[in-house]
């Protein structure tokens, strides 16, 4: 079975910078698209930034110029560099896999079990 551990999240002050982690464990062959999804309470779940098997990168508006996302794929990993975080970006953090091929076969997505990233003075 595919399992997400992710890590980095915690407390920082506005303006402040934190690294999350995403790691999968198991017989990974393939990962098309790795992902971070954020939801703050009372909102929905909502894209952050993604990253493609070929390198290509999407972002939600709202972090474009503050946020990087990459990825290890020699270690079924992604990462996500949170720059000059503003109150506005507390919420959950929840990696996404999309379309993965492992030793069970193809599996549409995989979701880590989130980590909380506040951003408060």
């Amino acid at each position: 079975q595919v399992q997400l551990v992710e890590s980095g999240g915690g407390l920082v002050q506005p303006g402040g910078s934190l690294r999350l982690s995403c790691a999968a464990s198991g017989t990974i062959f393939s990962i098309y698209a790795m992902g971070w999804y954020r939801q703050a309470p009372g909102k929905q779940r909502e894209l952050v930034a993604s990253i493609t098997s070929d390198e290509s990168t999407n972002y939600a508006d709202s972090v474009k110029g503050r946020f990087t996302i990459s990825r290890d794929n020699a270690n079924n990993t992604v990462y996500l560099q949170m720059n000059s975080l503003k109150p506005e970006d507390t919420a959950v953090y929840y990696c996404n896999l999309d379309h993965v091929l492992w030793e069970g076969g193809w599996e549409l997505e995989y979701w880590g079990q989130g980590t909380q990233v506040t951003v408060s003075s």
